[in-house]
């Protein structure tokens, strides 16, 4: 019987009639039976999720994958996806008053609203929406709604808006956790936050100032503060650049779970650490917005991709 989605009643094949774009995007089952839209755009392909509106594959044109996704991520409704770009919200990391809270907050294993699939010259936009319900307010009682639009081309776009819907304000946290591929994490350098000052969770928080370029040579999960710098992800081994540009984003979090960590997550394969590291544009710990009732306030991040010159 084909599965229908509880929010629209709708079937994946009748989503697909509704909002798919032919030769463009279509709506089909991921490996969890949920809906996924699947682009095909003449200027990159990609995938991206109605469970956690998360994005999981971005391909332009020419060139290799961009997005790290773990051989072996769970594909399980309420279980968090390993690797893509999982959106953390209204808390990141374990919540600060409740360690039996999800972590990286409510919306990460939520399945979404589906609201358009639209061409964007030779790109295509999804928009996805998520609100509070007695499931998310279990854990945070603030009223809210989202929205996120990713626009899939030869740059990948991510907006994601925060609508207070309630009558009192709120702080939160959110980051956009993309896991970038990369040859050789012990050869790639992100360059833009030298002499910006970070805090290392793998020392107790303490905190630090960036000297150069960041280097990955160890188990890293370092805060970033106060920083909108644009950022390049230099990988020699790929050969090529990430540029990495984001607006209304005040943290950049970067994180590798080197050999231990990962031995010690069961949805990432003992040597994946190597394939993957984190930089993450977001606002958390000091960073954390307030937003009054009816307001918005929206986050933006964009990456490209290019060879690797000489310079770098």
């Amino acid at each position: 019987m084909p599965q229908l989605m509880e929010h629209t009643g709708l079937t994946i094949k009748e989503l697909n009639s509704r909002l798919g774009i032919p030769g463009r995007a279509q709506v089909l089952a991921d490996d969890a039976g949920l809906p996924e839209v699947r682009v095909t755009a003449p200027l990159c392909d990609g995938e991206m999720h109605l469970h956690g509106a998360q994005v999981t594959s971005w391909k332009p044109a020419d060139a290799e994958e961009a997005i790290f996704l773990s051989r072996q991520a769970r594909w399980e409704e309420g279980k968090a996806i390993r690797g893509g770009i999982p959106i953390c919200f209204p808390w990141f990391r374990a919540k600060a008053d409740d360690s039996h809270a999800p972590a990286h907050g409510v919306v990460r294993t939520k399945i979404w609203t589906l609201d358009s699939i639209e061409q964007n010259g030779n790109g295509v936009t999804i928009s996805m929406s998520t609100q509070s319900d007695p499931d998310t307010q279990r854990w945070w009682p603030a009223d809210f709604r989202l929205l996120y639009r990713v626009t899939f081309g030869s740059e990948l776009k991510l907006e994601l808006t925060v609508t207070n819907t309630g009558v009192k304000p709120f702080r939160f946290e959110e980051a956009l956790h993309t896991y970038y591929k990369v040859g050789d994490v012990r050869k790639v350098r992100v360059r833009g936050l030298d002499g910006v000052t970070y805090l290392d969770n793998t020392d107790s928080n303490k905190k630090k100032k960036q000297n150069g370029d960041v280097v990955i040579s160890s188990p890293t999960d370092n805060a970033y503060m106060n920083t909108q710098n644009p950022l390049q992800l230099i990988d020699p081994v790929l050969n090529r650049t990430v540029q990495v540009t984001k607006q209304n984003s005040d943290s950049t979090v970067i994180w590798n779970p080197w050999a231990e960590g990962a031995r010690a997550l069961s949805d990432l394969g003992d040597d994946e650490w190597q394939d993957m590291v984190c930089v993450e544009g977001g606002n958390i710990l000091e960073n954390a917005v307030e937003l009054a009732p009816s307001a918005d306030h929206g986050i933006t991040v964009t990456m490209t991709v290019a060879p690797l010159t000489s310079a770098a």
